[in-house]
């Protein structure tokens, strides 16, 4: 599992043994930047990369809609963490909030817009590239 401390500037790995590897940060960008077209880890898409807006903008993208309720609960996350995360996509143009009532309860409905969608597939291929590049290209 690779760890990037900014700290250090280095990417720590764990060998198949368990034991700590080490090296400058710089060493792994630069076999990863194997071609132009790869990015670096430095590159992806901050808004999406955190793990449960990824986990919002994954469900969305197999979902038409989505309730904040069946986000919480297929997140397993806190009202106000999910909250704060959906802002955070919603203000990158990444998601749709529509909100109702129903009766006097309300209703927060999320839809993954053109740019999210976009967004996602751009992460997902920057991804792929940097898993091909880390197994060497197999």
């Amino acid at each position: 599992m690779a760890r990037q401390s900014s700290a250090a500037a280095a990417i720590e790995i764990r060998g198949d043994d368990g034991a700590l590897v080490s090296t400058p940060a710089s060493s792994h960008q630069s076999k990863l930047k194997a071609s132009s077209s790869q990015k670096t880890v430095s590159e992806l898409d901050r808004v999406i990369h955190e793990r449960i807006r990824l986990g919002v903008v994954s469900a969305l993208a197999v979902n038409p809609t989505l309730t904040f309720t069946e986000l919480k609960e297929f997140l397993a996350v806190t009202d106000g963490n999910l909250s704060v995360h959906t802002r955070k996509l919603e203000d990158a143009g990444y998601l749709d909030c529509h909100k109702t009532f129903e009766g006097r309860i309300p209703r927060t409905e999320y839809r993954l817009t053109d740019a999210g969608r976009g967004a996602l597939e751009k992460y997902l291929a920057h991804m792929e590239s940097l898993i091909q590049a880390t197994r060497g290209g197999k």
